[in-house]
C-alpha cells in the first residue's frame, strides 16, 4: 500500500486548535487500512486519547475514517470512492476534527483521496447516427458525443481515435470553458452512389496504467443534394440564471442561418448530447431556438452549465454552438449549526471563562449570503466567542449559582447577512451541579413540645424540620442530639432523635412530679464534604396527669386505736368539729380537692366544707342524738378521671371525758378494720403452731441424744437412771363455733398462772401492750410443767397466752 503523509503544523489560530495534519491515500483502500499515525504526527500521548475521550467529528458528512485509540492511528472505516465523494472536483479531500475533553481541544485533519484508474471512458449511447449530404464539402464538422471518464488527471480521458479514417478525421479543440470539444471533420467528399451508409468506430482512451477505453459506433447515412449547411450566429452564448428560478424561465435564444432556400433552409434546433443531467434542466424550442429552464438549479451543487446546441437544416447539414449558463446564488440556505462537543453538566463553582460547548457553523451560500453571526439569549451567564473557519465556543461569563438557577436552556441563534436574512437556532441544556455551600436551616428558631407524664417509652414527642438549599447528597440532612446534661443525667437518657426524619422520641416515661421541663439542642448536618450544620434549641414541657390520689394528713389512721373528736351537747350551729386535711401531689386542676360526706351515723347533724374540709354542725345537738357518731369523708380531686381517698372520723357527743370513756368501748369497728384483725389472727395462729411443732422436735431430739449417751455409758459399764418423758401441758381454749371477732395470739413464758388480768402478766419473749377501744381480756394460761432428771440437764417451760381483742 502506497501512503504519502503530508504533515504540517500551522501557527495556532486559536487556543482551542492545537495543530493541523494532512494525509494522502488512494481511493478504494480496503476497510481497516492505515491512514496515519495520529499520535506520532500530532505529538500526543496515547493515554491522552483515552482520558480525553478522543473522537472524530465530521459534521453532517459520513464518517469514512475511524480513530483507533488503542494504537493511536487513523484507519479506513468505509471503502472510499473518490468519484462518488468529489466527482470531478480536485483535489478531493475529507476534512474532519479530532476532539478531546478535559480540557477541551480539537485538531483539524485533512485526508486527500487520490484517484486510481478504476473507471473506463463511457459513452452515454451505443451508437450515433448522422445524415450527411453528399454535397458536403471537405471541412464540414460534425459534433460527436464526448465520452465521460469519472477519473481525473492522468487517469481521466486522454484521447480519441476514429476508424476507419478514409472520409473523416477527429479534431479536438479547447472551448472557452476549458472543456475540449470533439468534432468529426469531413476530409474527403462523400458519394452516396458509392457508399450510402458508413459505419465508424469511435474509441476513447484514458491515461491510466493499465489503460482503459470505451467505444461507440457512428452510423452515417449519406443524403443527396443539399450543398449549404446552417451557420450559427455566435459560436458561444453566455447567460445566467438565479438558483431556484421558476420553471419556464427563458435564458437565451440561439439563432442560425442557411443560404439555401425553401425547405433546405428550414433550421431546427436541438440539444443532442448532455452531460451531468443538463437535458433534465434545460430545453430548446426546435423552431425558434429559445432556451428555457425546465428543472431546478442549485448554486451549491453546480455553478456553471455548458449546453451543446445543434442547428440542422432539412438537408441534413448542421452547425453547432455552445450556451454557457452561470447559476447565481440566492440566500436560500439557513446556517447549519453542528455541536462538536458540549458539557451536559457544569459545577456551580466553575470559574468565568469555562468552555461549555464547541460548535461549527456553516452556510452553503456565498459572499454575504454565507456570512454568519451568532448570538445568545439575554440574561444568561454565558457568551459566545467566534474563531476562524466558522468555529464558535460557548463559555461562562460570570459565576453560577445552582440554588438560583439549577438548569439553563441556552439558545444559540446564528443569522446570515443575506437579504432577507436566514437564521437557525439550537438549544443546549446545561445542568448546574451542586456544591455544598448552604448549611441546613431549621423551620423555626426554637421548638417547644408538650408530653403528658406516664408516657410510653418510644412515644413521638415532636418533629424537627430543617431544609437545605443544596441538592442530592449535599441536601441530605441528618439530625444529631448534642451532648448535654439534664439534672445530672445525659440528655440521651431522656430523649432520642431519629437521624433521618428528625422525630424526637421519649426514651423513658416522665413523671411530672420529678421533672417539669428540660431543654437540649439538636444539630442538623448535611451530607456534603466537608459537611455544614446548624443547631436549634428544643424545650420539652411535661404535662401533669391525674396519677396521684389525694393523701389525707389529718385525721391520722392508727390501726386498732380509735381517735375520736368530742362535740359538747351545748355546741351551737356551725360548731367546728374538726378539719380534714388532705394534699394531692399533682398540679393544676388535678390537685383541686373537694370534700364530701359519704357515710354518717346521724343525718342532718354534720356537714363538711366542699373546699376546706371543715366538719361543722348544722343544727343543735339533742338528747336523741347518738353519743357515738362515725363520719366517712371522701376527698376527690378534679382530674379526669378523678381519684379519691376516704377517712373515717369518730365523733363523740358528750360533755365530759368520763362519759366518753363509758361509751368508748361500744364503737363498732368497720369491716376494713375487722378484716385487718382477722389477718393478724391467722398470722398469730400460724406462728404458734410453728413454735409448738418446733418445741416437739427439740424435745424429741434431746431425748434421742440422752438415749444415745446412756447406751454409750452402758457400753462402758455405767448404769444411769432413766428419765421419764412428760409431754407439756398447754392451755385449751374453750368455746365452739366461728370466731366472731379478731383474735391476737401471743406465745409467752410466765411465772404465775393464777393471775387472769393483763396487769399481772409477767414479761414475755414478745409483749403486746395494747389499749383497744373494745377492752382486753386474757384467757387462762397453761400451767408450767418441768421436765427434769436427777442431773437437771434440761428444763422446758411452755405456756400459751391468748389475748383476745374484741
Amino acid at each position: 500500500m502506497t501512503r504519502q503523509v503530508l504533515l504540517f503544523i500551522s501557527v495556532l489560530w486559536h487556543s482551542l486548535v492545537h495543530a493541523q495534519v494532512s494525509y494522502s491515500i488512494p481511493e478504494e483502500m480496503p476497510k481497516g487500512s492505515l491512514v496515519g499515525d495520529i499520535v506520532q504526527d500530532l505529538g500526543l500521548d496515547l493515554k491522552r486519547l483515552k482520558s480525553g475521550k478522543a473522537r472524530i467529528y465530521t459534521g453532517n458528512s459520513p464518517e469514512y475514517v475511524e480513530l483507533n485509540k488503542e494504537r493511536g492511528v487513523l484507519l479506513v472505516k468505509e471503502r472510499m470512492d473518490r468519484e462518488a465523494l468529489c466527482g470531478r472536483t480536485t483535489p478531493c479531500a475529507l476534512h474532519f476534527q479530532i476532539t478531546l475533553e478535559n480540557p477541551m481541544q480539537f485538531y483539524r485533519v485533512t485526508v486527500e483521496i487520490t484517484d486510481v484508474n478504476d473507471n473506463a471512458p463511457l459513452f452515454t449511447k451505443d451508437e450515433m447516427k448522422f445524415e450527411i449530404n453528399e454535397l458536403a464539402q471537405p471541412g464540414a464538422r460534425f459534433v460527436l458525443e464526448r465520452a465521460n471518464d469519472e477519473d481525473v488527471g492522468a487517469n481521466g480521458l486522454q484521447d480519441y481515435s476514429l476508424k476507419p479514417s478514409d472520409n473523416f478525421i477527429l479534431k479536438l479543440h479547447n472551448q472557452n470553458d476549458g472543456v475540449e470539444g470533439l468534432e468529426m471533420v469531413l476530409q474527403k467528399p462523400l458519394d452516396r452512389e458509392k457508399e450510402e451508409y458508413i459505419t465508424l468506430l469511435l474509441t476513447a482512451v484514458d491515461g491510466g496504467d493499465p489503460q482503459m477505453s470505451g467505444t461507440i459506433q457512428i452510423q452515417i447515412t449519406v443524403l443527396d443534394a443539399n450543398d449549404n449547411a446552417p451557420v450559427c450566429s455566435e459560436p458561444v452564448y453566455k447567460t445566467s440564471v438565479v438558483e431556484n428560478s421558476p420553471k419556464g424561465t427563458v435564458l437565451t435564444t440561439v439563432t442560425a442561418s442557411d443560404a439555401d432556400q425553401g425547405s433546405n433552409s428550414k433550421i431546427t434546433y436541438s440539444i443532442p448530447y448532455t452531460v451531468d443531467g443538463t437535458k433534465e434542466l434545460f430545453e430548446i424550442d426546435s423552431e425558434n431556438g429559445e432556451l428555457t429552464l425546465i428543472g431546478k438549479t442549485d448554486y451549491e451543487l453546480i455553478k456553471h452549465y455548458q449546453i451543446d446546441v445543434q442547428a440542422r437544416d432539412s438537408g441534413g447539414h448542421t452547425d453547432s454552438c455552445k450556451v454557457i449558463v452561470d447559476v447565481l446564488d440566492r440566500n436560500d440556505n439557513s446556517p447549519t449549526i453542528n455541536i462538536i462537543s458540549k458539557s451536559s453538566q457544569i459545577s456551580e463553582d466553575s470559574k468565568s471563562g469555562t468552555v461549555v460547548a464547541i460548535m461549527n457553523v456553516q452556510d452553503l451560500d456565498s459572499n454575504a449570503n454565507g456570512q454568519v453571526k451568532c448570538s445568545l439569549d439575554e440574561n444568561a451567564p454565558f457568551i459566545i466567542q467566534s474563531s476562524s473557519d466558522g468555529f464558535y465556543t460557548l463559555v461562562t461569563d460570570w459565576n453560577l449559582d445552582r440554588e438560583r438557577e439549577s438548569e439553563y436552556s441556552i439558545t444559540v441563534t446564528c443569522t446570515d447577512e443575506g437579504i432577507p436574512s436566514l437564521s437557525s437556532s439550537v438549544a443546549i441544556t446545561l445542568q448546574i451541579s451542586d456544591v455544598n455551600d448552604n448549611p441546613p436551616v431549621f423551620d423555626k428558631s426554637s421548638y417547644e413540645a408538650f408530653i403528658q407524664e406516664n408516657n410510653t417509652p418510644g412515644l413521638s414527642i415532636a418533629t424537627l424540620k430543617a431544609r437545605d438549599a443544596d441538592w442530592n447528597q449535599n441536601a441530605r440532612i441528618s439530625y444529631i442530639l448534642e451532648d448535654s446534661m439534664v439534672n445530672g443525667v445525659h440528655v440521651s437518657s431522656y430523649v432520642s432523635v431519629n437521624a433521618d426524619s428528625g422525630v424526637i422520641h421519649a426514651v423513658r416515661s416522665f413523671d411530672y412530679e420529678q421533672i417539669k421541663d428540660f431543654q437540649f439542642r439538636v444539630k442538623a448536618q448535611d451530607g456534603g464534604s466537608p459537611p455544614l450544620s446548624s443547631n436549634v434549641s428544643v424545650k420539652i414541657m411535661i404535662q401533669d396527669q391525674n396519677d396521684n390520689a389525694p393523701q389525707i394528713l389529718y385525721p391520722v389512721q392508727t390501726g386498732g386505736t380509735v381517735v375520736a373528736e368530742m362535740v359538747p351537747r351545748s355546741a351551737d350551729v356551725g360548731y367546728l368539729v374538726t378539719k380534714v386535711v388532705a394534699v394531692d401531689v399533682d398540679s393544676g386542676q388535678n390537685a383541686w380537692l373537694s370534700y364530701k360526706l359519704l357515710k354518717i351515723t346521724e343525718r342532718a347533724l354534720f356537714e363538711v366544707g366542699l373546699q376546706n374540709g371543715e366538719i361543722r354542725t348544722i343544727r343543735q345537738v339533742t338528747d336523741k342524738d347518738a353519743v357515738k357518731q362515725r363520719l366517712t369523708v371522701v376527698v376527690e380531686d378534679n382530674g379526669k378521671p378523678s381519684r379519691s381517698a376516704t377517712v373515717n372520723v369518730n365523733v363523740v357527743v358528750a360533755d365530759s371525758f368520763p362519759e366518753v370513756l363509758s361509751e368508748f368501748t361500744d364503737f363498732t369497728h368497720d369491716k376494713e378494720y375487722n378484716d385487718n384483725l382477722t389477718f393478724y389472727l391467722v398470722l398469730a395462729l400460724a406462728v404458734v403452731s410453728f413454735l409448738f411443732i418446733a418445741s416437739i422436735v427439740v424435745i424429741f431430739s434431746v431425748k434421742c441424744h440422752r438415749w444415745r449417751r446412756d447406751r454409750m455409758f452402758c457400753k462402758h459399764g455405767t448404769n444411769l437412771p432413766v428419765i421419764p418423758y412428760y409431754p407439756p401441758l398447754y392451755a385449751d381454749v374453750g368455746g365452739t363455733g366461728t370466731l366472731q371477732h379478731v383474735y391476737n395470739y401471743e406465745v409467752c413464758r410466765t411465772t404465775d398462772t393464777r393471775q387472769n388480768h393483763l396487769e399481772n402478766v409477767k414479761p414475755c419473749s414478745q409483749s403486746i401492750i395494747s389499749l383497744d377501744s373494745c377492752g382486753a381480756q386474757t384467757l387462762p394460761h397453761a400451767n408450767k410443767d418441768k421436765l427434769s432428771n436427777d442431773d437437771s440437764f434440761f428444763e422446758v417451760s411452755f405456756s400459751l397466752c391468748i389475748v383476745m381483742t374484741f
